[in-house]
């Protein structure tokens, strides 16, 4: 409880700003898209640190490295709340990220390391309802925070969690006998080269995810030099790390099949997560006129669903292969996404919470069981190294789904545009009807005949623009469902996983 504590804060704050962003944007005078930087500035700030928390824990001490990121974490929270301008915030939001991204690998090697193996499928399932529930319901916790106070206290919740969070480290958690820390005079060298192409190669993929939209992509010079500076910096520190004695990133870890698979998966999961928790908010307060509150009352039941099935899940994680239950997981998490991508401007309240519903019940069934797969058979010294990339490979999932998300929503909604309006035209019959039909409706309210009939060209414009943008949500959640289902097929490469013996203890 101690670790997760600070994981769920962590992870709470990849999505609570979700359904406060329209606040944010209106607030710091910004446009939406820029507002989106708010978002995804974190998860990549998370991602540099994210596979250097095995690197920094030996040189610093683990505990003394986690207390350190806590403190970084609430001190930049508390920035985050009284920021005047957006780009303070971005900048903010950055250290937020910095001091938060060790957080959730180190929690996961503490626990790993601290159960024996019959035990870690409950213990996995325990800090999964942080990793899995804080991004469910934290849309629905900013949402009451925003409409009730402001969007600045969506950040200044951390600073009375944080402050419990060191008190509960320093008195509970230990370095363990094997993990000794090493000094920097006794041949342990800091590897600038590869921090520094890790960092680039890291804030080259922010910009082109954020950027990429608005400039066209690949028709900018700009996002093609950030591309060839994202790549060139990215497959260099592979190479660089490869020759390292005492490496930031040991990428020797994904020598184990069972270990890359699951990472893999936990890139894509990591996409569809969050990539929908950004979109179903912005659907519901955008086109269905949802307050923040009420978006988030339509995501938080899918987070009662994770937190009753993950302790399940761990007692059937022992039971049955894990494979099985990531397949079941993602078709069941799939099917939800299909019936999102039914949804149309005449939808209910308990549709929209049914539909998150079936697909938080799929999302309860992956993360042990990836994670059972994935640390199986990595050694115990190893495992901040694999907690590193494995949370960063879930990481760039989430930042790359909701650059991929803003990108599907505007070219859709430009192609449908297209289509639509092809019919706003006098020689259209159905047009000219409803054109008649809406000006005598005005006329009837006061509106003078020429009034009236100006009124009723802005109204079916308004009306197809909300349906072009209906329908390219549709797409969104359509695209999302299938790509979540190529996942199947990986798991059929996965390497059997022996069953822990002993008993299951549940408390």
């Amino acid at each position: 409880m101690t670790v997760m504590l600070a994981t769920f804060m962590e992870v709470l704050d990849t999505s609570v700003a979700n359904v406060s962003l329209p606040h944010i944007a209106g607030s710091l005078s910004a446009s939406m898209d820029e507002s989106t930087w708010v978002l995804t500035s974190y998860l990549v700030a998370n991602a540099i640190i994210l596979p250097m928390g095995g690197w920094f824990s030996m040189l610093l001490g683990r505990k003394r490295f986690y207390m350190i990121c806590v403190t970084l974490f609430t001190i930049s929270s508390l920035l985050c709340g009284i920021a005047p301008s957006l780009g303070a915030l971005v900048f903010f939001r950055i250290l937020q990220g910095l001091g938060g991204g060790a957080l959730q690998p180190i929690s996961q090697a503490i626990l790993v390391e601290s159960f024996p193996r019959e035990k870690q499928g409950m213990a996995m399932a325990v800090f999964g309802m942080g990793v899995v529930v804080a991004p469910v319901i934290g849309p629905t916790l900013g949402g009451w925070i925003t409409d009730n106070y402001t969007w600045r206290w969506v950040f200044l919740i951390n600073i009375p969690v944080g402050i419990v969070s060191l008190v509960l480290t320093a008195l509970l958690i230990f370095d363990p006998s094997y993990l000794r820390r090493k000094s920097l005079g006794n041949g342990f060298k800091i590897d600038y080269t590869g921090f520094g192409l890790l960092a680039v190669g890291l804030g080259a993929l922010e910009v082109v995810l954020d950027e990429g939209q608005k400039e066209d992509w690949f028709s900018s010079h700009f996002i093609v030099a950030f591309t060839v500076i994202m790549v060139f910096c990215l497959i260099a520190v592979v190479f660089w790390e490869l020759r390292q004695k005492e490496p930031i990133i040991d990428f020797r870890i994904l020598k184990d099949r069972n270990y890359t698979v699951a990472t893999v998966t936990m890139l894509v999961l990591g996409f569809i997560l969050y990539s929908s928790t950004a979109l179903m908010p912005l659907f519901l307060q955008t086109l269905l006129g949802y307050t923040a509150m009420m978006s988030g009352l339509v995501l938080s039941p899918g987070g009662l669903v994770v937190v009753v099935c993950l302790p399940l899940v761990g007692l059937l994680v022992r039971k049955y292969q894990p494979r099985w239950l990531v397949i079941f997981g993602v078709v069941v998490t799939s099917l939800g996404l299909y019936r999102m991508a039914g949804f149309n401007l005449d939808i209910d309240y308990g549709t929209a919470l049914w539909s998150r519903m079936v697909q938080s019940l799929g999302l309860a069934f992956l993360f042990v069981p990836i994670s059972v797969m994935a640390f199986a058979s990595i050694p115990k010294e190893r495992t901040n190294y694999a907690t590193g990339l494995f949370n960063l490979a879930r990481n760039i999932g989430g930042s790359s789904g909701i650059a991929t998300a803003t990108t599907l929503l505007a070219r859709r909604a430009q192609f449908h545009q297209s289509v639509l309006v092809a019919h706003l035209t006098p020689y259209d019959p159905q047009y000219r009807q409803a054109l008649a039909g809406a000006a005598a409706t005005l006329r009837h309210a006061g509106s003078s005949a020429p009034e009236a009939a100006l009124q009723a060209r802005g109204l079916i414009y308004g009306t197809m623009l909300r349906q072009s943008s209906m329908l390219a949500f549709a797409d969104a959640f359509w695209v999302m469902a299938t790509l979540f289902l190529a996942v199947v097929p990986l798991m059929f490469l996965i390497k059997k996983v022996r069953p822990p013996v002993g008993q299951v203890v549940v408390e």
